[in-house]
């Protein structure tokens, strides 16, 4: 079993930051990648920032150089810190690793309940 946990959303005016935070524990092994995906109202998910083999970071269009994943390998633990926040980057967002090559929570559904973003004045 792998469990993630997400924290740091909340509601935060257009401009403002956050960070996310996600904490992974578990049955992790042969870990070799982590990300963020988000999921707006009425939209799919769609993937916000990964890293992968500790070295090659990947960002959406939409929010490159506002948005930086970052991580804490002491503490299995890795951020998305998220600057110039705007409106439709309002979403559920949730924390994913991958072991091997597969997608932990893509693969297996099992997405739980992430961390709400909303960015509203």
């Amino acid at each position: 079993q792998v469990q993630l946990v997400e924290s740091g959303g909340g509601l935060v005016q257009p401009g403002g930051s956050l960070r996310l935070s996600c904490a992974a524990s578990g049955r992790i092994f042969s870990l070799t990648g982590m990300a963020w995906r988000r999921q707006a109202p009425g939209r799919q998910r769609e993937l916000v920032a990964a890293v992968i083999g500790g070295t090659k970071r990947t960002y959406a269009d939409s929010v490159k150089g506002r948005f930086t994943i970052s991580k804490d390998n002491a503490k299995n633990t890795w951020y998305l810190q998220m600057d110039s926040l705007k409106p439709e980057d309002t979403a559920v967002y949730y924390c994913d690793i991958r072991l091997g090559s597969a997608w932990y929570r893509t693969s297996t559904s099992s997405w739980g309940q992430g961390t709400q973003v909303t960015v509203s004045s």
